[in-house]
């Protein structure tokens, strides 16, 4: 029997996230190249991105409902991807401390009959870091994966000083928004458990895992 629907994502947050909150889903990781340009706004790149993400997936599965996402993270309006090396991940941090910066994730949710996108935005403040500060947050955490060179929920406190918005938002999924839209295509949890703040690893939930290999042009 088929899961209630697939999740178009490689991130292990968002799978923790949905499996936390009680939802049965498929995972079916996209390498789909990602736009980058200065003519859309925040929420129009991340719409734009996870529609790309979903559509993809929903070509190879056309009676299935997906959830695709992107996240990006902005300051003075300037986005700021994922660190390719440690050094550059040093610099991005560098640049949010003691700042305020925009968290934006777009969702994008398709079924063979209707697709509504929307997308959130929370505002982060960063405590003020010296390099001591910088050097032992990457001793936990890992930040080349991740837009901004952190995770919110992983050690966060460290370099997190408070959100404005959704706290899921800047994990990786506005959950909030998302179980509103779910329950449009007639999509409820399963398990309810009280929701905890996932770990990095939390693969809970009865979640399979399989990898679309599928490459598209800017």
């Amino acid at each position: 029997m088929a899961l209630s629907f697939i999740l178009a994502s490689n991130s292990p947050r968002r799978r923790a996230l949905l499996a936390e909150a009680g939802y049965e889903f498929e995972v079916i990781a996209t390498n789909v190249s990602e736009v980058t340009t200065v003519h859309l706004s925040l929420r129009e790149l991340t719409i734009a991105n996870a529609t790309r993400k979903g559509l993809v997936v929903s070509h190879v599965h056309p009676d299935r409902i997906i959830l695709a996402a992107d996240t990006l993270v902005a300051i003075e309006g300037e986005v700021i991807g994922k660190p390719r090396d440690l050094n550059q991940a040093r610099v991005i941090l560098r640049r949010l401390s003691g700042q305020t910066h925009d968290v934006c994730t777009g969702v994008c949710i398709v079924s063979p009959q209707k697709k509504i996108s929307f997308a959130e935005i929370s505002q982060v403040r960063f405590r003020k870091l010296n390099e001591s500060d910088i050097t032992n947050y990457f001793r936990v955490v890992n930040p080349i994966d991740k837009a901004g060179a952190y995770a919110a929920q992983a050690a966060g406190r460290r370099i997190i000083a408070s959100v404005e918005g959704s706290f899921t938002n800047v994990i990786g999924l506005p959950m909030e928004r998302t179980t509103e839209v779910l329950a449009q295509f007639g999509l409820y949890p399963v398990n309810v458990s009280r929701p905890q703040p996932p770990a990095e690893s939390s693969q809970r939930g009865p979640v399979r895992v399989l990898r679309l290999d599928t490459k598209t042009r800017r």
